[in-house]
């Protein structure tokens, strides 16, 4: 797919690096879980009225629980290494993650549920969108600069407020077996808030090998990637929390963005390729997106 514009963020993976060769359930055990995960996804609805009525701890504990028994219909184990995401509820922290599937959100959620910036068309999945949205996620409109800013001000006003937000720093995904550069722009929000940021590394496995099943590229649709997920026997995914990096330890959103990178690659990948940033197109002149332009650099 062609950028809509220079600063899209775009990624090289595509079909050919998902293996289908690994380890699978038989049809059945993979029709059971497709049918536990449907149940699991209509009971949210009644998770949402329930959410409603609780609040504080009650109300994490009952989404948490959701979220795990979410993943584990899917036939997919969820491993924790490291803290919470928010040491002090009453502070906010910018949980900053790599990208590489729609399992993602699930699995952070399953740590922690927490606000989360996601792109526009995750809003129109069926049934999943709907519950995704009820967890209060942001949505980027990656396609309109212009909005931009006002999103970066959103997220700080909630950073402020003692919210746990997180975002995936690629803007798009990858394979899981290698990541993109961090994109800065939203890292900006933390600036503001002057709150730290809390690095997060998601990593696929099966049989103990980092996994590409679960890769959301090329031209996959929603449904190629659940069929996926739903026959791959031992899959595990791996939320690694990692220490926060404290407000003060960068000046910009660029030296913020390039030092969260560094402190995840050391556990991310054994190879991780970034790519260079590309070469600037000519700028749109239009006065009205000159701001947003300027700050996803």
């Amino acid at each position: 797919m062609s950028a809509k514009h220079p600063w899209m963020p775009l990624s090289p993976c595509g079909d050919g690096c998902v293996d289908h060769s690994t380890a699978s359930v038989g049809p059945v055990r993979a029709v059971w879980r497709a049918v536990a995960a449907a149940t699991v996804m209509l009971c949210g609805a009644l998770v949402v009225l329930a959410v409603l009525c609780v609040r504080g701890q009650a109300r994490t504990v009952l989404l948490r629980r959701w979220f795990r028994a979410l993943l584990g219909a899917f036939g997919v184990r969820l491993r924790v290494v490291g803290p919470v995401f928010q040491d002090n509820p009453g502070r906010g922290v910018l949980v900053v993650s790599n990208h590489v599937s729609w399992l993602d959100e699930l699995a952070i959620d399953a740590v922690q549920p927490i606000r989360l910036v996601a792109k526009r068309d995750i809003r129109d999945w069926p049934v999943l969108g709907r519950l995704i949205t009820a967890a209060r996620t942001v949505y980027l409109d990656r396609e309109r600069l212009s909005l931009l800013p006002g999103t970066v001000a959103e997220l700080a006003a909630a950073l402020r407020d003692g919210a746990a937000v997180g975002i995936h720093a690629e803007g798009t995904t990858w394979c899981g077996t290698a990541s993109g550069r961090y994109r800065p722009a939203l890292f900006q929000a933390a600036l503001d808030a002057g709150v730290p940021v809390r690095p997060v590394v998601l990593r696929y496995l099966q049989d103990s090998t980092p996994s590409t099943r679960p890769a959301f590229i090329g031209s996959d649709t929603l449904v190629d990637s659940m069929r996926r997920v739903l026959s791959a026997r031992g899959l595990v995914v791996e939320v690694h929390v990692l220490d926060e990096v404290a407000p003060g330890r960068a000046s910009t959103r660029r030296e913020l963005a390039a030092l969260v990178q560094q402190e995840s690659e050391r556990v991310a990948y054994g190879s991780v390729e970034v790519p260079s940033p590309r070469p600037h197109a000519t700028r749109v002149v239009l006065t009205d997106v000159q701001q947003a332009l300027t700050a996803t650099e």
